[in-house]
């Protein structure tokens, strides 16, 4: 029997309000939603890829198909997926059992059962013109479920799996990826901003870890410094990038009104070629009257100018 080890137990607030909102019955979509274009979208602009974290149709849209329908209405060929989604998709259990109450038996079968449910959300996205080029479903703390996690991914044809800066888990996952060559990409927060005086340790603990780089985050942990050096300096390393609008004292607004180089970070991915996605984020507070599809079309479009 392989010992679990700790790790991180703090939830983060992002896949809490995706795994708790997952349990439930889906959100109604609004009709100019379901009422979009079934065409195949395309949201790579000048060679940029621009895509979006699932996370910003939490107020909307919490199943696979919701979400889709959501990314379609927004023209997004581009998506960083949430593990609660997936877990409702495919049946994977999530959260933790209740105090004294033993942990559910999965057989193999079952396994099996998930994984072929995440090919068909695969095939789902696909043949709607979606790539699915990243998941965030947690990892467990044993050998097995670790395993599994990197199944799921090449199950949904991603490149790797997100997950929160965590040097422990980091240094466990390592050989996992480099066995199936899947990356883990390391989300940063403003205290655990990627350092660029010198070399990142999070990175030595395997060739297939990586950065998930929030540049909104990153300016508001840096209390104002630009992204762009970071990027310069790890864009090998880095599997997508989180977009969003913050200022150096951490307050977060609708695009072009803070002090994050939204424009010039993409601006620079279109110089240097670089093929990693740019994922809109949206955290900032929905206008009154409008909805997270609409608020998303507004940064779809702001990409979209800023890459002209």
């Amino acid at each position: 029997m392989k010992t679990p080890i700790a790790m991180n137990q703090t939830s983060t607030r992002r896949e809490f309000l995706s795994s708790v909102a997952a349990i439930g019955a889906g959100l109604a979509l609004p009709r100019h939603v379901l009422a979009a274009e079934s065409a195949k979208p395309n949201s790579v602009f000048n060679g940029v890829r621009i895509g979006c974290i699932s996370y910003s149709y939490r107020s909307m849209a919490t199943s696979a198909e919701d979400t889709l329908k959501a990314l379609l209405a927004d023209g997004l060929s581009e998506v960083e997926l949430m593990g609660g989604a997936i877990q409702q998709y495919a049946g994977i259990a999530g959260g933790k059992a209740a105090p004294g109450a033993p942990a559910a038996k999965v057989t193999d079968a079952d396994r099996e059962a998930q994984l072929a449910k995440c090919r068909e959300l695969r095939k789902m996205y696909n043949e709607a013109g979606v790539n699915i080029h990243l998941h965030k479903l947690g990892f467990g703390p044993s050998d097995e479920e670790i395993e599994f996690n990197f199944l799921v991914a090449k199950a949904l044809g991603c490149v790797g799996i997100t997950t929160e800066r965590n040097d422990m888990l980091a240094r466990r996952v390592a050989p996992f990826a480099d066995k199936h060559k899947i990356w883990v990409a390391f989300h940063n927060h403003t205290t655990n901003i990627p350092v660029i005086d010198k070399p990142d340790a999070l990175l030595d603990f395997g060739a297939y870890i990586g950065f998930n780089v929030d540049i909104g985050h990153y300016v508001a942990g840096s209390k104002g410094l630009s992204p762009i050096p970071v990027l310069e300096k790890y864009h090998a390393r880095i599997l997508n990038l989180h977009l969003k609008d913050r200022t150096a004292e951490g307050g977060n607004l609708a695009w072009g009104q803070g002090q994050t180089p939204i424009k010039e970070v993409l601006q620079l991915m279109k110089k240097e070629k670089w093929t990693f996605p740019a994922d809109i984020e949206l955290e900032y507070k929905i206008p009154e009257g409008s909805d997270a599809v609409k608020e998303v079309a507004k940064c779809v479009q702001y990409c979209k100018e800023a890459l002209a």
